[in-house]
């Protein structure tokens, strides 16, 4: 019996989507599905740049486990462009982080859940400044 799976961490749940070949219909095309941890990875490993063994940190999973993910997931994006295969994002097994914050101009310390869309803004809900920041020395935790 296999063990169970390691819940990762995502700062935001993507939507569900499609993505596919312009003017085939889907039902006529193999559909290859890459899950919300997959492309987590992909964004920290190829969009933001960080070195693995953070971006496994930030997910809060192995360095070789986030290896493995990104491969996997680079593997399934390729094949969609290359066979003309129709890519599905879905979920997956994920554990909701927050981000703590901290307003340059007021001092203000306040955290936002990822995925709700509060920390997207970036204003201080104390005086309404964009001069914010995730505080320093604490990244995310989780929220169990």
């Amino acid at each position: 019996m296999p063990r169970p799976r390691k819940r990762r961490r995502l700062r935001t749940e993507p939507q569900a989507a499609i993505y596919k070949p312009v003017g085939v219909p889907l039902e006529s095309l193999d559909r290859i599905t890459l899950l919300a941890e997959e492309l987590e990875a992909l964004r920290l490993a190829d969009l933001e740049e960080h070195h693995q063994e953070e971006a496994a940190h930030q997910m809060g999973i192995s360095r070789s486990t986030f290896q493995r993910m990104v491969t996997q997931a680079r593997r399934k994006v390729v094949q969609a462009l290359v066979r003309g295969a129709a890519l599905s994002i879905e979920g997956s097994t994920v554990r909701a982080t927050a981000v703590r914050l901290h307003c340059s101009d007021c001092g203000h310390d306040w955290q936002v859940n990822h995925g709700s869309g509060q920390g997207e803004r970036l204003i201080c809900p104390a005086c309404q400044s964009p001069e914010v920041r995730e505080r320093p020395g604490e990244g995310r935790r989780r929220l169990d």
